[in-house]
């Protein structure tokens, strides 16, 4: 599989589905695409800010989060359409399904 397959069928939504996680383990939802990049590389996805802001700008058009400028980061907030998402009560195509619970 050539990489930018790779990249597109599997890192892409698993790096959509890692980043809405993180947003919801935060008591106030939100966080900044420094930490958000922290989250990634801690699983094995390691990519610069602007690939960063890229997704989370792909998340904001889907619906998934909202995204306000911060300086020289973005600050993400999780939708409601990404809460049912992560519950599993809708599929946004091009974020990888999370696991049942107990999975």
């Amino acid at each position: 599989m050539p990489m930018s397959e790779y990249e597109n069928n599997h890192v892409r939504p698993d790096a959509r589905l890692t980043i809405l996680k993180a947003l919801a383990a935060q008591t106030d939802e939100r966080l900044h695409s420094g930490f958000i990049g922290d989250e990634l590389r801690a699983f094995g996805i390691d990519r610069p800010r602007e690939w960063i802001h890229g997704e989370l700008d792909w998340l904001s058009e889907m619906g998934a989060v909202t995204l306000t400028k911060a300086g020289s980061v973005v600050v993400a907030t999780l939708t409601e359409k990404g809460h049912r998402h992560l519950r599993r009560a809708i599929v946004i195509e091009g974020v990888k399904r999370p696991s049942r619970p107990g999975e």
